[in-house]
């Protein structure tokens, strides 16, 4: 599907692009549907494309020595990916793949480095995202060496909610469902479960529907995040 200016401007990278940069982007865009579970991105292989989600929730993934999934971030609406293909011909070192139906919008590199050679503030911008990349990278990291298993779910849910940029106060939205944090924890979707059911029966936090996670007691997350006992 084609893609116009005005959707370009949706996205916080590109939005303060001169129009001529962002007429010649839009001509050579597109939008494409992913059904869950799709790879959009397949780790260490050259890709040809900067992607920006539109809509529904992507994870960055890679996996162990002896197959199993780990997830390192995910990807929300009006956020981008694939940026260290602009940069090498390595690609990215994990996959990205889709956790409901979504649509992207593929970008072919060779224009992005187009734009790149008169807009400063477009490189800048996509170094800021990769050193924010890293530091996230390097935090879950920090938090796999949790030895508390409560410890680890408390952890990540408070990363989720320190990051998460919204209106609401102590709300996580759209939150992971239990397989998909287990995934990123290095544990089983029953052990994330058992730790809900005691953060709830202990009211730190209180699921309102699918799409809204509680924190009602974010200094206890906090405490539990730290503890090293379970």
């Amino acid at each position: 599907m084609a893609v116009s200016v005005e959707l370009l401007k949706r996205f916080q990278l590109l939005s303060g692009m001169p129009a001529d940069v962002l007429d010649a982007l839009a001509a050579q865009a597109s939008l494409r549907p992913v059904s869950r579970r799709e790879i959009i991105l397949r780790g260490s292989e050259q890709n040809d494309n900067l992607y920006f989600l539109f809509e529904g929730r992507l994870q960055g993934v890679d996996f162990t020595l002896d197959g199993r999934e780990v997830g390192l971030y995910f990807v929300e609406p009006g956020e981008f990916f694939g940026e260290l293909g602009l940069f090498d011909q390595a690609g990215q070192p994990e996959s990205v793949i889709a956790l409901a139906r979504s649509q992207v919008v593929f970008l072919p590199s060779s224009a992005v480095k187009l734009a790149l050679q008169n807009n400063y503030t477009l490189v800048e911008q996509l170094f800021s995202r990769m050193a924010n990349r890293v530091r996230k990278l390097s935090a879950q990291r920090a938090l796999l060496g949790q030895p508390s298993t409560s410890g680890r779910v408390c952890g990540q849910l408070w990363m989720i909610l320190s990051e998460q940029h919204s209106t609401e106060e102590n709300v996580i939205l759209n939150p992971p469902t239990h397989q998909e944090l287990g995934i990123m924890l290095n544990l089983s979707r029953e052990t994330v479960t058992r730790v809900f059911q005691k953060l709830q029966k202990e009211k730190i936090v209180k699921r309102d529907g699918a799409s809204r996670l509680l924190i009602l007691e974010p200094e206890l997350l906090r405490q539990r995040a730290e503890s090293p006992g379970d």
